[in-house]
């Protein structure tokens, strides 16, 4: 293993692809752009599993959104954490613009 044993993960879920993040070490460890991954259960296994041999850990996240919950369930059923955010709760500061992938 690394110099870390757990990593924060998060995909930005959408229809064709979902880019990847990484954060490691903590909380307020420096998060990287990690690339993008086809939006297909082998896709989503192969870099599931290519992280979870360099982390002890991984605790993935992702926006809750017209894509459901098969992610969720796909990386709970390979043995990690994993939470869905609800956008609306978000904090966000005064007079920061909303985007949407509309």
């Amino acid at each position: 293993m690394g110099e870390y044993s757990e990593a924060f993960v998060a995909f930005d879920a959408a229809k064709k692809k979902h880019a990847v993040a990484i954060a490691e070490g903590s909380r307020t460890g420096e998060v990287r752009f990690v690339g993008e991954v086809e939006n297909s259960p082998a896709a989503i296994e192969r870099t599931i599993k290519k992280l979870g041999r360099k982390y002890d850990r991984l605790h993935v996240c992702f926006e809750a959104g017209p894509t459901g919950y098969g992610l969720c369930r796909q990386v709970r059923d390979l043995g990690h954490d994993c939470m869905v955010v609800a956008p609306a709760l978000i904090p966000k500061r005064p007079g920061e613009r909303v985007k949407t992938n509309r």
